[in-house]
């Protein structure tokens, strides 16, 4: 039986939540039935060093999406794949230009994020005028699907809903004798929070929740690199968050998650938070701000976290607290996220589009 052959696209393999999911998908297809490669636009980031060997790496060795698309679509045409797997929407949207020069390659795109609410250039939302010329289109959650039909026309039937995969060997595995962080104070209670420093993930609101919060015990740390992150500093010296931690990017943040007392996710929007599920994995219980992207698929209400509205700081913080001063068991946390949402549920979903699409 021929192998099906599936080149997945990326800008990279950096540290973020597009890149760990399609490194999972990739490592874990079937090889009976798949050969997986990737193609990045740069050979450069942490996840590199997780893939397994027998996944090809194409580089086109370019530093702008723009720039990228020659190069792709050279590759697209020597290679002759029986799936091209877009993963990134910057690319994606340029891509659904070019679809119809391989009428014998299928073609999917792997939607980030709620797309009204993330795309705001002008010549990025024209692009979106092709996007029924994929095949398919996942969405990873129903606010993502929503928006995709609604917002942008996208027939019903080409957008599949597949929530994110949780890789519970590989978090366990990042685990094996891990300690508390150095900087998680004794007497305390440490709080985490991780993400991309940009407007998007709200860690100005959350600095603004925690200058109400001076006087408690509580020590926020904050992980991840960023365009605001000079900003973010500023603000936290301006309001005097002695408080306030930042870590920087850090190449496990699990044994942050798995030491915490509580997880924060105070973003803006999101496409389905993959960090709100590590957390759960981790059997850390979680508090979401209220925004789109899936938090209501993930977070079983007095399970493995709550919800709430981040612009209300003074309800958020004393929701901090309140949620401190309670005990919640991490077993039962761990086993909502993984009863839903483990790698082998959600790549025996991605494994049926790719071979229905090739049928």
């Amino acid at each position: 039986m021929k192998k099906i052959s599936v080149i997945f696209i990326l800008p990279d393999l950096e540290t973020g939540g597009a890149e760990r999911i399609i490194t999972t998908i990739a490592n874990h297809l079937s090889r009976d039935r798949f050969e997986p490669k990737i193609l990045l636009l740069r050979k450069q980031g942490g996840y590199l060093n997780f893939l397994k060997e027998d996944v090809e790496i194409i580089d086109v060795n370019t530093e702008r999406i723009r720039h990228s698309l020659k190069p792709i679509l050279a590759e697209i045409y020597r290679r002759k794949p029986d799936i091209v797997f877009s993963g990134f929407g910057e690319v994606n949207a340029y891509l659904s230009l070019f679809i119809r020069l391989f009428p014998k390659t299928k073609f999917i795109a792997r939607e980030t994020n709620v797309v009204t609410q993330h795309v705001t250039r002008k010549e990025i939302k024209f692009f979106y005028n092709f996007y029924n010329n994929y095949h398919r289109i996942i969405a990873q959650s129903d606010d993502m699907l929503n928006d995709l039909t609604k917002n942008f026309r996208i027939k019903r039937k080409k957008v599949i809903k597949i929530n994110n995969p949780v890789d519970f060997d590989f978090i366990g595995e990042r685990l094996k004798h891990s300690q508390k962080p150095e900087s998680f104070k004794y007497n305390y209670k440490n709080i985490v929070a991780i993400g991309n420093l940009s407007s998007r993930k709200g860690f100005d609101n959350l600095l603004k929740v925690f200058s109400r919060l001076k006087n408690e015990n509580v020590l926020l740390h904050i992980l991840g690199d960023g365009q605001d992150k000079d900003l973010l500093h500023q603000m936290k010296d301006f309001l005097g968050l002695e408080n306030v931690i930042f870590h920087g990017r850090q190449e496990n943040p699990y044994q942050f998650l798995k030491h915490a007392d509580l997880f924060i996710l105070s973003s803006r929007y999101e496409g389905f938070p993959n960090v709100l599920l590590e957390a759960g994995a981790c059997g850390t219980y979680s508090l979401a701000n209220n925004c789109p992207g899936g938090i209501n698929e993930i977070i079983q209400e007095d399970i493995n976290g709550e919800i709430s509205d981040i612009e209300n700081h003074e309800d958020f913080a004393q929701k901090i607290m309140s949620i401190l001063h309670e005990t919640h068991d991490p077993e039962a946390i761990e086993s909502s996220v993984k009863s839903r949402f483990s790698k082998n549920i959600i790549l025996d979903q991605y494994e049926k589009i790719l071979l229905d699409l090739v049928k």
